[in-house]
């Protein structure tokens, strides 16, 4: 059983945003200041991924745990109530994720799952994320005769 009127329910849900999250801003904010650059929400890739680096042929999402069903966490916990509403749209998302990775990868990019919970351990995030957006890079090195 819901525990606020439908009015009230529709209301916090129209509310629930698709893009620019507070997740998504503070994602961003991170790569940006370690100097890296991308492109948001291109739209002729599948799953219009949230940050693209295109150079690189890389992709970040920023998945909302209880939206994407993040497996084992907290936050993803299905409602009890509406179940054959929730249920449907839950599951079209997990479908719609899965394909859309699998998309970009038989296109020839590379995905990194953004989990909102990850965002306790931002020093680790950006590390992850940082080794994953710098993965395949050979570093040239020049050598000096003296």
């Amino acid at each position: 059983m819901d525990t606020v009127d439908k009015a009230k329910r529709s209301e916090v849900m129209r509310a629930v945003k698709s893009k620019d999250t507070g997740a998504e801003m503070s994602v961003r904010r991170m790569l940006h200041g370690a100097g890296f650059r991308y492109r948001l929400h291109r739209k002729e890739l599948p799953g219009k991924p949230d940050m693209v680096f295109v150079s690189r042929r890389k992709v970040v999402f920023i998945h909302g745990c209880f939206w994407h069903q993040h497996p084992n966490c907290e936050a993803a916990k299905r409602p009890k109530s509406n179940l054959d509403y929730w249920n449907a749209k839950l599951n079209s998302n997990l479908e719609r994720d899965i394909k859309s990775l699998a998309a970009l990868e038989e296109q020839g990019w590379k995905a990194f799952i953004v989990w909102e919970c990850r965002l306790r351990d931002r020093a680790l995030l950006l590390a992850e994320l940082k080794a994953f957006l710098h993965e395949g890079e050979t570093k040239i090195l020049e050598t000096v005769e003296r």
